[in-house]
């Protein structure tokens, strides 16, 4: 189809990965307000244009409708960057015990930036696509790490009792 998802494919090596996410910053106040206006003709033609049935081709309908959910609440939150990280991150945890990993997350937004570009013809452009990169980028960033803390939570529940310090019984 043409578009270009080089900049959110996710990388073979661990290592990559980690200096990428390390990386990874909130959008600008620009990239922001780009974000938002181009969300506000999405959401509006998302029914016309049928970018929930690109969702469904890859997804089940429901999945489609959490993802679309998600982004929306991703936008509305970019302003208030605690509450973008707090959501992002619970959802890695929760991505965790769907086992959902990591390495799939960079593909929702590439979809997605191919999926909005017909819908937005002109008004697309490298600076819009720069910005939604950088949304998604660190969105998938706050949730590989809320993964990777249920992940060892998940661990560490896992240990057993003897293995565990019992820290009950230790005088310091």
């Amino acid at each position: 189809m043409g578009c270009a998802i080089s900049g959110l494919a996710a990388k073979s090596e661990l290592a990559d990965r980690s200096r990428e996410d390390a990386a990874v910053e909130h959008p600008n106040e620009e990239q922001i307000q780009m974000i938002k206006d181009s969300w506000k003709v999405i959401r509006d033609d998302i029914a016309k244009v049928g970018i929930i049935m690109f969702f469904i081709t890859n997804m089940t309908c429901f999945q489609s409708f959490r993802v679309m959910s998600f982004i929306e609440k991703s936008v509305a939150r970019l302003d208030q960057p605690e509450r973008l990280e707090a959501l992002a991150v619970e959802l890695g945890k929760s991505h965790y015990h769907y086992n959902a990993p990591p390495k799939y997350y960079n593909y929702v937004g590439a979809e997605f930036i191919c999926a909005v570009q017909p819908i937005l013809k002109e008004q697309w452009t490298t600076e819009l696509e720069k910005a939604w990169k950088t949304m998604f980028q660190f969105v998938t960033a706050l949730m590989k790490q809320g993964y990777q803390e249920e992940s060892a939570r998940q661990r560490q529940l896992a240990t057993s009792p003897k293995d565990r310090l019992d820290k009950r019984n230790t005088a310091l």
